[in-house]
């Protein structure tokens, strides 16, 4: 390729012009040290559910009442709508929920929009249900929680629980924080058929009165000459105290009957079936959110300075205990990654200086800098964030991204040893490699791309690895074709025909040494197999078609097995049990006792064994599966405001991954040998995965 095309008048352009290629190469770096210091960061990357969820609270209704009385009725009202991909819906307890799942394309903000205006249009809902709840099912993973416990009643965890949300919400930079584990509030009055007798009442006399008392009202505004006065009667009542001294009758005498003569006010919590255990004290959780362009990793640093400042202020035997700490996996994937750049940098410059000139393979090495901060100025723009699976692109691109650099490099100087100058060689040396390091770089880009026409939400996962991939070894193409030969382009025979002094001695004699072992190697071993492989070129075809055949076979033969995805060991194991419809919560909470006793026996073993409790902390929750619904990116978080008593979890965190000598896959395999079957369970599942894809078969039956 002579210089009269386009691609050799670029190249000796900018080989000639080391303002054009220094310019380049400070503008990639300065806007990825830019953008570095301000990208967004999150455990998992943030994508659109395309799923409205329609939830129906139906208490004390059976499944078969919510069914009929919810679920059917609003899935023939929305079953017409436009853009509806599927409709899946739950009948349970107390609650029924319809998750409309939109088509890839469709408008989400209509069809909830539609939605709403079919469910709000219902008015065959059971007379007790609740009004529904429309919403679009939010994918997002909280960075942190905080698990309040000790030996304290209920209410005073849920009063130190809401201290330390509005704590948390005052802090700068920290904007959505939640309650859980934590039954709600509920006055309940029980009025008693003697008590109503005795007072010649009936109950909706009872009930309109508490209706037509406890509320606050507008009374108007008076002008005087010194400004307007607000009036207002204020008689919302909201404790129990408050309720009984509300009045149901008032006697001509001035006499007053009040609530409290006829009922029995309990000021408490409702009364669902879900509670926590923390460490085997009772629990409540605070979970803090990442919010917009806010970094989870700055946000769990605020609530550690808070929670170093707020624990002394908790009544003796409370805790303060950071509990399933997402950030913990973010921060080992950028050490990872780190490391490794630091170490694979090491080795690049290390094995190119035994071969070449030590100048040039530092000038080759810096084009792994150079391309990663290239693909972080364009992070923003591409609506990708630092998060745990954009660090796995960044390690899986490491070890290709330095290779069209070195082919490059390798190639000038080898015209350098021809006796060309710096120019001439880093023009020639180029140009020569020019189409196969084109070639080899789209290939690259053409493997990954495949990637971006993924859908579903495993789609939206995917896609942010080819959008770090492709950009990273375009830069990198940019760099070993336009950055580098001018570089390379100094190089000077007059300047490097002086004899060695010093360590360049001793460093050229290793050098020589190493040329030396790499020619004997070529010319002994490579050369003559090369050319016997040559001359029995139909054996070596077949032998390399026999070595395909051996590699299918053992593919399709089941001795190499596929996953979609691979599964990554969390550093926690959790067991999720459900019970058959209508167990007792009681019921359910001694066959988690009986997981948590279990668990508590092999954390005591692993420490025995390996030391460093391998286990630190157990949570145990009857009535819920938080874990379970939250632990993947794919989990949907929707309103849950009732609790089912046959289901429940316990949740381990272990030590991280590098503090402890035994994966948390064999600690769960452990784990279910010790608890064994449980009678009547429907299911019992433990897991120790990061991340799920979904089940490998999911056998689905309908019918009328």
């Amino acid at each position: 390729m002579s210089d009269r095309t386009l691609a050799g008048g670029v190249i000796r352009w900018f080989a000639d012009n080391g303002v054009a290629a220094n310019l380049i190469m400070f503008l990639i770096i300065g806007a990825g040290a830019f953008t570095l210091i301000g990208i967004k960061q999150e455990v998992f990357p943030e994508f659109s559910s395309d799923v409205v969820s329609v939830r129906v609270l139906y208490p004390g209704a059976a499944p078969e009442e919510v069914e009929e009385g919810v679920v059917v009725r609003i899935e023939e009202q929305i079953q017409d709508l436009e853009g509806i991909k599927e409709i899946r819906s739950t009948a349970s307890e107390n609650a029924g929920t319809v998750l409309i799942e939109a088509e890839q394309g469709a408008d989400l903000q209509k069809l909830l929009n539609d939605v709403k205006s079919r469910v709000d249009a219902i008015d065959t809902f059971p007379d007790e249900a609740e009004e529904p709840v429309i919403e679009e099912a939010v994918l997002r993973r909280n960075v942190l929680e905080i698990a309040i416990s000790g030996a304290a009643d209920e209410r005073t965890l849920k009063r130190l629980g809401e201290r330390v949300r509005e704590d948390l919400i005052a802090i700068p930079g920290i904007t959505q924080v939640e309650l859980r584990a934590t039954r709600p509030y509920e006055i309940s009055i029980e009025v008693s058929e003697e008590a109503l007798r005795k007072w010649g009442l009936t109950f909706s006399q009872v009930a309109s009165a508490v209706r037509r008392s406890s509320l606050d009202l507008p009374g108007g505004r008076v002008s005087t000459a010194g400004g307007d006065i607000l009036l207002r009667t204020e008689g919302q009542a909201y404790r129990g105290p408050e309720f009984e001294r509300l009045p149901l009758v008032t006697r001509s005498d001035g006499s007053r009957v009040l609530l409290g003569d006829v009922a029995t006010v309990v000021d408490g919590f409702a009364e669902t079936d879900r509670w926590s255990r923390f460490d085997g004290q009772p629990a409540a959780l605070v979970q803090v959110f990442r919010v917009g362009d806010q970094g989870a990793l700055e946000v769990a640093a605020k609530v550690e300075e808070y929670l170093a400042e707020a624990r002394p202020r908790m009544p003796e035997g409370i805790e303060l205990t950071v509990w399933l700490d997402r950030t913990r996996d973010l921060r080992s994937r950028i050490d990872l990654l780190l490391r490794n750049g630091r170490m694979g940098l090491a080795l690049v410059v290390l094995v190119l200086a035994l071969f070449l000139k030590l100048r040039l393979a530092g000038w080759v090495s810096l084009g792994i800098p150079i391309s990663f901060l290239g693909a972080i100025a364009l992070m923003p723009f591409l609506d990708v964030s630092i998060n745990l699976i954009s660090l796995f692109a960044f390690i899986v691109v490491l070890g290709i991204v330095v290779d069209d650099a070195i082919i490059v490099g390798e190639n000038i100087y080898t015209h350098y040893l021809r006796g060309e100058e710096g120019l001439e060689a880093a023009v020639n040396g180029t140009r020569e490699v020019l189409v196969p390091v084109v070639f080899a770089v789209l290939t690259g880009v053409a493997a990954f791309a495949p990637l971006l026409t993924v859908t579903g939400t495993i789609g939206k996962i995917m896609r942010v690895i080819p959008l770090i991939v492709i950009p990273t070894l375009l830069f990198s193409l940019v760099e070993s074709l336009w950055i580098l030969p001018n570089h390379l382009s100094h190089l000077r025979h007059d300047r490097d025909d002086k004899t060695p002094t010093g360590i360049s001695r001793h460093w050229y004699r290793l050098q020589d040494a190493v040329a030396r072992g790499l020619e004997a190697v070529i010319r002994r071993g490579y050369r003559p197999l090369l050319e016997r492989a040559l001359a029995w070129r139909y054996l070596t075809v077949a032998s390399m078609l026999a070595l395909l055949l051996i590699t299918a076979g053992m593919v399709g033969g089941g001795w190499v097995r596929f996953n979609f995805m691979p599964a990554i060991e969390a550093n926690n194991t959790a067991g999720y049990l459900t019970m058959p419809q209508g167990t007792p919560a009681a019921d359910t909470a001694r066959a988690l006792a009986r997981m948590e006793e279990a668990a508590r026996e092999l954390a005591a073993e692993l420490d025995h064994e390996f030391g460093n409790r391998p286990v630190r902390h157990f949570m145990t929750t009857v009535g819920d599966q938080p874990f379970r619904t939250a632990g993947g990116p794919g989990a949907l978080t929707v309103s849950a405001d009732s609790s089912a008593g046959h289901v429940g979890e316990v949740n381990l965190e272990l030590a991280p991954a590098e503090e402890r000598a035994i994966g948390s896959n064999e600690i769960a395999q452990r784990w279910r040998e010790k608890v064994g079957a449980i009678p009547d369970a429907v299911e019992l599942t433990y897991t120790a995965s990061l991340f799920s894809s979904g089940k490998a078969i999911d056998v689905e039956l309908s019918g009328p």
